[in-house]
């Protein structure tokens, strides 16, 4: 053959093959593997974040039905699912699986270390030893970090004393088959030396539990709480509401929680995060390797403050901190 009709067929041959392979990667359904904790409904508590990154997955052109299935394997809370879940999400052979929170994320990772697992809302990153580093992930794993590090409870306590200056006790509520909190409650002792303050560490495993952390809050005359986040608190968030309305303890929680009852709310924004969770599954499945996409951290904290509970409680809001507000509900 001529050498320029063969370089003209070959030409031709590789621009067919690729536009072939295009139009089979546009045809392709994808199979998105989701490892929850709660339902995908906004009747459910928490139900809005996953609104958030369906609503992502939709700005960049997935429909389910159309181009993306979705696999959803849910906790309902219980952490001790979440291994048996995540292998369940690994033999359906999902081209990716996404997680909320670094305890599902961990669970991901010991169920596979070749599917693209992505976290929409990571507590620590690296501490948990999910990733190498933030900018170089290194492994299977990338998405958001929700705060820079544990450090935010330090803040959330300077929050409570610069509205309470007199609260010499802040109970913790906490989860201990949440394997995080011990990092988080490390970090409120610190932070509460310097603000010379005791922390109270109240557990909460089950939701039948909830009923005597209170009781014990109130036996130690905690003046305030701090509700560290969880996905077994936040899928009985309405329990939780009615016992903080009952102790008529200030309490620092979700933002769901301050919406009704609680006094404020202090972090990233959860439904932001889990949309922006949807980018990375889109360049996942464009062929980007998580090791390759840095874990970004929130660049802004919202605070949140109930003026209606506040006055409630007999407390004075500091101006300060409501010019510092990002919304204040009256």
């Amino acid at each position: 053959m001529h050498r320029r009709a063969f370089v003209g067929t070959l030409a031709g041959g590789l621009l067919a093959a690729s536009l072939a392979a295009e139009a089979q990667q546009a045809g392709k359904v994808f199979r998105i593997g989701i490892l929850a904790n709660l339902r995908p409904s906004r009747s459910e508590p928490g139900g809005g974040l996953w609104e958030g990154f369906i609503q992502g997955l939709r700005e960049l052109g997935y429909v389910e039905g159309r181009n993306i299935t979705i696999e959803w394997r849910v906790s309902e809370g219980k952490y001790e699912r979440l291994p048996d879940l995540a292998a369940e999400l690994v033999r359906r052979n999902v081209d990716v699986i996404v997680v909320p929170a670094d305890q599902n994320a961990l669970a991901a990772k010991r169920a596979t270390r070749t599917i693209a697992i992505v976290v929409a809302s990571s507590s620590d990153p690296v501490g948990s030893g999910l990733v190498a580093s933030l900018a170089r992930p290194g492994g299977n794993i990338t998405g958001l970090s929700a705060v820079a590090g544990p450090e935010i409870v330090g803040k959330q306590l300077e929050l409570i004393k610069a509205i309470i200056p007199e609260v010499s006790r802040v109970a913790i509520l906490l989860n201990p088959g949440n394997t995080f909190h011990p990092v988080w409650l490390r970090e409120a002792r610190i932070a509460a030396q310097s603000l010379t303050v005791q922390v109270q560490a109240v557990e909460a495993r089950e939701p039948d539990d909830l009923g005597a952390a209170f009781g014990a809050m109130a036996a130690e005359r905690a003046g305030a709480v701090l509700i560290l986040g969880d996905g077994m608190f936040i899928l009985h968030q309405k329990r939780i509401a009615d016992l903080v309305a009952k102790s008529r303890l200030p309490t620092i929680g979700s933002r769901d929680l301050v919406n009704t009852v609680g006094l404020m709310s202090y972090g990233a924004s959860g439904p932001e995060l889990f949309r922006r969770a949807a980018t990375y599954v889109d360049k996942i499945l464009k062929g980007a390797k998580p090791a390759d996409l840095p874990v970004q951290q929130p660049t802004k904290y919202a605070l949140v403050i109930n003026l209606k509970t506040a006055k409630a409680l007999g407390l004075t809001i500091p101006q300060s901190l409501l010019l510092r507000a990002d919304e204040v509900i009256q």
